[in-house]
């Protein structure tokens, strides 16, 4: 029987929404108990900065061969499968990861581990994003920053964990290993109150939420036959998340580092000024809907991205104290990009698979080309300074904001005359 998003009983719509909370939290705290040791793998492995950029670009070029192929992947044989196939892949690439540090000591083996790491992580992260989009649009309101502040939040709670572990002196091998077989079995157990699969790609017009009621998009973005590859307002997107990557990617691969080599804190130390930074973007993520839904996503973008320049330039500039404080404020100006990135391709229901891979790709490319340009510049100019490329990006957004801006909101006093709309 089909399901339809009128008939699907709204405490369904609920689990599902605390469902995608838990997996966005799980593929945080895997992705951060790889970022918090890295400080410890450049010392272990005696690794140059340009050296270790080269390793960490192994794991964006896993996640570039997954992401294009993902949405197509995930229409044919469904969400649930698709995030337990990403799932499983990382597990296998962090056992790989551990034991390159510990028993082989081997850049490669690494870089091998993390290629496994950036796949799994690619599938998970794009199909995760297409679950939520549906959940958003049947909610009728923004809840997608909520989704991404789950992320960093679990992303802060690895990174304390891998400061106790870097400060302890354990081995990568036993930490990766309990993380990825715990955030496996949280998922799996997550995975079993997503939507009914008939509802992942379906225009949903009837938003449980009914107050809400959103819609307009061009004509030009609704068509079926064209390549998302080709639309103009796609691209424009992915730039934007592009750049929302490298300002977060930046400080996830670069920021402790930054901190040890820069500012001469302890690795510890170094661990909690990246765990600082995503504190305050899980904080900005939990503020940002409210924001967004007042202000609208192109104001809203405008202020953060500014704040993201702040804040780089108090981490590059100021006295360790004042790096602390440039990296929250570095955190809530990172807070927003990719998850509105993520929004504003789904807009249309029937497109977003297509669209969201897109999207996904081009940002994507920011960890392509980010961890090996910084590596580049940190061992002309330094790790800190090389972290002005950061602001210089989020500057140059600015020019292109408007292509994520939302569909024109009805009139809420027609709303109540007229039945109401899904996002589209």
């Amino acid at each position: 029987m089909t399901v339809s998003n009128a008939t699907l009983p709204r405490e369904h719509v609920a689990r599902a929404r605390t469902a995608v909370f838990v997996v966005f939290t799980a593929s945080g705290v895997a992705f951060a108990s790889w970022a918090s040791r890295i400080a410890d793998v450049k010392a272990t492995l005696g690794l140059s900065a340009g050296q270790l950029g080269m390793v960490l670009l192994a794991m964006s070029a896993g996640s570039l061969v997954a992401l294009p192929s993902t949405g197509r992947i995930a229409a044919k044989f469904g969400v649930v499968p698709t995030i337990r196939v990403g799932m499983l892949l990382s597990l296998l690439g962090f056992a790989t990861v551990g034991l390159g540090v510990d028993l082989a000591q081997s850049s490669a083996v690494v870089a091998a581990g993390l290629f496994l790491v950036g796949t799994g992580i690619g599938v998970w992260d794009v199909t995760m994003n297409l679950e939520g989009a549906v959940v958003e649009r049947m909610l009728g309101q923004t809840v997608m920053p909520q989704f991404h502040a789950a992320f960093s939040g679990g992303t802060v709670a690895s990174a304390l964990v891998g400061s106790g572990m870097s400060w302890a002196g354990i081995p990568l091998l036993p930490h990766l290993l309990l993380s990825a077989l715990t955030v496996t079995a949280l998922g799996f157990w997550a995975l079993r109150s997503f939507l009914p699969r008939e509802l992942e790609f379906s225009d949903a017009k009837e938003p449980v939420n009914e107050r809400a009621a959103t819609g307009g998009l061009p004509t030009t973005d609704r068509s079926p036959a064209r390549s998302a590859w080709l639309e103009p307002r796609t691209l424009r997107i992915g730039l934007v998340v592009l750049v929302a990557a490298f300002t977060e990617g930046t400080a996830n691969d670069w920021l402790a580092v930054a901190f040890v080599e820069g500012h001469e804190l302890p690795a510890w130390a170094g661990v909690l000024g990246f765990a600082t930074f995503l504190s305050f973007m899980t904080l900005g993520r939990l503020l940002g809907t409210r924001w967004l839904d007042t202000y609208g996503r192109v104001p809203v973008l405008r202020a953060t991205f500014a704040l993201a320049v702040v804040g780089s330039v108090l981490v590059i500039f100021g006295t360790p104290w004042m790096a602390f404080i440039g990296a929250a404020i570095w955190g809530v100006g990172v807070s927003l990009g990719f998850p509105v990135g993520m929004s504003a391709s789904a807009d249309d229901p029937q497109r977003a698979g297509a669209r969201m891979s897109v999207v996904a790709t081009i940002g994507y490319l920011a960890f392509i080309a980010g961890p090996p340009a910084l590596g580049f510049l940190g061992d002309h100019v330094g790790v800190l300074r090389s972290l002005l490329a950061v602001g210089t990006m989020a500057l140059l957004v600015q020019v292109i904001l408007e292509s994520v801006r939302e569909p024109a909101r009805t009139d809420p006093t027609t709303a109540q005359a007229e039945p109401a709309r899904g996002a589209s």
